[in-house]
């Protein structure tokens, strides 16, 4: 199955909305913050609002819908797709560069001997002017596709081997209102000081009429790293899948966090309507196929010794 993306031709950007709503009730937990807790705020027009999902955690929660953690290998319509695995000295999973928060550039990875093939690939020179275009773009296409969607920072090879997020988003409601509520810490001897009893503490939930899911593409990152366009293709169709299947199986944000979409909207480009899953399933294994020809996909395997 052919994916038509051809109204997207022209647009810098795919920008999304997703209206959401408690899968149960009407209290939600937004994200909490060292020191500040809930980040609460004023809106331009003084509207009371909330950051419920920041774009950190949601880089992270749009990449778990993409990896199997039983089989530990991509879902199965992302299978071919290039990572790096990484093994402990018995062979067993430790993590890989999908789940991993800084990606390559994570200590399991770019500490590692195993390591030097794919920094030798970049082949920054102190000397010479870096090329994204034919340096980076390239070499993370081969070894970590995931990491020209999510961004990466190689700042163990060099600080200017940087790329931004492709793909980003946040969850933030508005209206909202405090559900005030507590909760009481047992502990075995209830009359003793020092923590170690009964502890009682207040707990703040929110409730708001309009919560909403912002996703933003930007298409222009993508044309810019110089591929083919079966790759390009394959970089919008990832994208998609992961709005797409975080949107339907990924909302479970908290144990008191249970959202559930009920409406996307595309703002731009005008005319655009997002596909469903299911069309990118079915799509996805194509274009995978067709792609590795110009990607040279690789699934490496790095074992960690401390």
């Amino acid at each position: 199955m052919n994916l038509d993306l051809s109204a997207l031709n022209n647009a810098p950007r795919l920008l999304i909305e997703a209206e959401l709503q408690p899968l149960q009730g009407t209290r939600f937990q937004p994200a909490g913050f060292p020191e500040i807790g809930a980040a609460q705020y004023e809106g331009p027009d003084g509207t009371p609002m909330l950051l419920v999902e920041s774009a950190q955690s949601m880089a992270n929660r749009m990449e778990e819908v993409c990896w199997d953690k039983v089989a530990d290998d991509w879902v199965q319509p992302l299978k071919g797709l290039s990572v790096v695995k990484v093994l402990d000295k018995n062979g067993k999973s430790l993590t890989n560069s999908v789940l991993e928060a800084h990606r390559l550039n994570s200590e399991y990875i770019a500490r590692t001997e195993a390591f030097k093939p794919i920094k030798d690939a970049i082949n920054h020179q102190d000397d010479r002017p870096f090329s994204i275009r034919d340096q980076l773009a390239p070499v993370l296409l081969r070894f970590d596709i995931n990491s020209l969607i999510h961004g990466i920072f190689l700042e163990k090879i060099a600080g200017v081997i940087r790329l931004p997020r492709a793909l980003s988003g946040f969850i933030e409601a508005s209206k909202v209102g405090v559900a005030s509520s507590g909760g009481v810490k047992k502990g075995i001897e209830p009359g003793k000081k020092g923590g170690e009893g009964n502890v009682i503490f207040p707990r703040d939930e929110f409730v708001s009429p309009d919560i909403r899911g912002y996703f933003n593409i930007d298409l222009a990152q993508f044309r810019g790293y110089g591929f083919s366009d079966r790759v390009y293709q394959l970089l919008v169709a990832l994208a998609l899948y992961k709005i797409r299947a975080f949107l339907e199986t990924g909302l479970r944000l908290r144990t008191a966090c249970d959202l559930e979409c009920k409406n996307i909207v595309v703002k731009r480009p005008s005319g655009y309507s997002l596909p469903a899953l299911s069309e990118l399933k079915t799509a996805l294994p194509g274009l995978i196929d067709v792609a590795k020809k110009d990607a040279g996909f690789e699934v490496t395997k790095i074992t960690y010794r401390k």
